[in-house]
């Protein structure tokens, strides 16, 4: 039995990095393969995990270092030997992982891609020289990818380690845009795996939906409109407003299923004053909503995020920007209506399977209201929703996963 050691800054709660984790891990799992785990947020079983709070972006020293080398191109001689000095300890404690549970692979998640930990993607890019450890870097997003590290002070360690070019790397990137940058940008050579969900698995109704429309202030017949994502810029939730106050709703809300991100809550509070003037309530209900597909057996929060869907009418996703899209493969699944801003992996990657979506161009309009008007009152909506989640399971499903991710894992022997 081959053990593969998953390494990340946190394999916890429902980012999009930690639920894509649990997803290779079911696949890995159920094809023979032991799975163990590294970082410095954990939600996997204890026994078969190593925490080390410094593997985390969030800690006081690692995000003192992001910040300092972040907005600037110089660095302090000071900072760089603490940068090194971290690098050390972490690559202890990953010799550490490795020799305990007897790791074969490693698949480092997104720690070599984005610089939000530089000393862990240094100290795993070390590891792998050292040792020759096979691994399966599967990358989310690049540091090209985001503005703010336009101008920065690491360019040095961005080349050395997000990520690195060694022989005993097999590269998986999760868009077709990524795809072609990391190999004009790197010269690497690289394998396209989607996200994808567990489309064999068909639903069930939740017992709590009554409840949570309750407690949310809508009544059985309000239409209950799910934004499915972080409170984050990127997200353009403001469109998500618009749509709700075009839509002249009796009761015009707007429910917000996750939490903020790491970008501070100055976007949440600008939402809800935008939201305030154009009549509509927004609700953040992310402290109440966990996730029912992860590693914790029993989720801790009031709801799970699949008690929100199954409640929802409609899903909204008016994202600028998106890796991939798992709130979209999320509303498919789940057999909802979805209003989706054509952001650029949707219309590459996503769009040409034929999926039936209410479909924007970067702002909302009475003509978009009316196409969901038309939508959620036509005779053909379970048609469209069943022809989605067939298409769901055609192109990311578990069976698409297995069938990219176990000739690299193999590729190996």
């Amino acid at each position: 039995m081959k053990k593969i050691g998953f390494i990340s800054t946190r394999i916890a709660g429902t980012d999009g990095v930690s639920l894509e984790i649990y997803k290779w891990y079911q696949v890995l799992e159920r094809n023979g393969y032991k799975c163990h785990f590294f970082a410095g947020e954990l939600d996997t079983p204890p026994e078969r995990s190593l925490l080390e709070p410094n593997a985390h972006f969030e800690t006081a020293e690692i995000r003192e270092i992001h910040d300092a080398l972040v907005g600037t191109t110089r660095r302090e001689n000071a900072l760089s030997k603490k940068i090194q000095e971290l690098k050390d300890y972490l690559k202890e404690k990953l010799y550490e992982f490795c020799d305990v549970f007897g790791i074969d692979i490693i698949i480092p998640e997104n720690a070599l891609a984005i610089p939000m930990n530089v000393p862990l993607g240094m100290a795993i890019t070390e590891l792998i020289a050292e040792t020759g450890i096979p691994a399966v870097a599967h990358h989310h997003d690049f540091s090209w990818e985001r503005n703010r590290y336009l101008i920065n002070a690491m360019q040095d360690y961005i080349h050395y380690a997000f990520p690195p070019t060694l022989n005993s790397i097999r590269h998986v990137v999760i868009n077709s845009a990524a795809s072609r940058q990391l190999s004009y940008r790197r010269g690497i050579s690289n394998v396209i795996i989607p996200n994808v969900f567990d489309f064999e698995s068909p639903t069930h109704p939740s017992p709590n939906g009554k409840k949570l429309k309750k407690e949310l202030g809508l009544d059985e017949k309000d239409l209950f409109v799910l934004q499915p994502t972080r409170v984050v810029p990127r997200k353009w939730i403001e469109r998500a407003v618009e749509l709700v106050s075009l839509l002249e709703l009796k009761n015009p809300k707007l429910v917000v299923s996750h939490e903020t991100g790491d970008e501070g809550d100055l976007y949440a509070e600008r939402v809800l004053e935008y939201a305030h003037r154009l009549g509509v309530e927004v609700i953040y209900m992310g402290d109440r909503v966990g996730t029912a597909r992860c590693f914790k057996e029993v989720c801790q929060q009031k709801y799970t995020i699949d008690d929100v869907y199954l409640t929802a009418d409609v899903v909204t996703y008016p994202s600028g920007y998106e890796g991939f899209g798992n709130a979209f493969l999320e509303a498919i699944y789940f057999r909802k209506p979805i209003v989706v801003n054509r952001y650029s992996i949707f219309i590459e990657d996503i769009e040409p399977c034929g999926f039936e979506v209410i479909s924007f161009e970067s702002f909302v309009t009475k003509k978009i209201v009316d196409r969901l008007r038309e939508f959620l009152d036509g005779e053909n909506l379970d048609r469209f929703v069943d022809k989605n989640y067939e298409l769901g399971r055609r192109y990311f499903s578990y069976k698409v996963l297995e069938e990219r991710l176990l000739p690299l894992i193999e590729s190996f022997r």
